[in-house]
């Protein structure tokens, strides 16, 4: 065997985060978790209340922001000018968003537990139910179509077609997950009315 003919390929999750930035990788999964771990092992009930409101918000915003605003402007664009913005937006999304979504429900669970709410009331099920259903489109479609993009973008020859159809795929699912989460917002806005 020759030393030093082949190296190793780095796989397709170093090269996102190569892609998309160590730096921004850290920041963007570090700092959510970090502080939902402090806010709900130590900090006051208005600090776990806090980064709920902080991350849905966010999570809120930047899905708003692709379905409403990005996605129709892509859509205006030729499928080839589309793939360096999918190319610099997506290994981002990848890392930011499901932390985003991961630490908003996680500390939303823990404030339903530690202000007394049932699991049973209407408005939690509700709530769940509109949850379920973003994780679903998040982890089920968003995220993979996400995947998909990169393995492509990284191949020789990227389909380029492929590349557009999948990133506007996921900028009108970023939008419809927007709708969802104003749904949630209205149901929980509503809880202790």
């Amino acid at each position: 065997m020759a030393v030093g003919k082949t190296q190793a390929q780095p796989g397709i999750f170093s090269r996102i985060i190569q892609m998309a930035s160590p730096a921004f990788v850290l920041i963007a999964v570090f700092v959510p978790i970090g502080a939902l771990v402090y806010a709900a092992n130590f900090g006051p009930l208005v600090s776990l209340n806090y980064v709920h409101i902080l991350t849905g918000a966010m999570w809120t915003g930047i899905d708003l922001f692709m379905g409403f605003v990005l996605g129709p402007s892509l859509g205006k664009m030729e499928p080839r000018d589309r793939v360096p913005v999918f190319m610099r937006l997506m290994p981002k999304m990848a890392f930011l968003m499901p932390v985003l979504a991961g630490v908003t429900v996680t500390a939303g669970l823990q404030l339903v537990s530690r202000m007394g709410y049932s699991l049973s009331s209407p408005k939690i099920i509700i709530s769940l139910v509109i949850t379920g259903i973003l994780t679903i489109q998040g982890l089920g479609f968003l995220l993979p179509n996400e995947i998909q993009i990169y393995r492509e973008l990284l191949s020789g020859r990227p389909n380029i077609e492929k590349v557009s159809r999948l990133g506007m795929r996921n900028a009108r699912l970023g939008g419809l997950q927007g709708i969802f989460q104003l749904a949630l917002i209205f149901v929980m806005a509503t809880i202790r009315l």
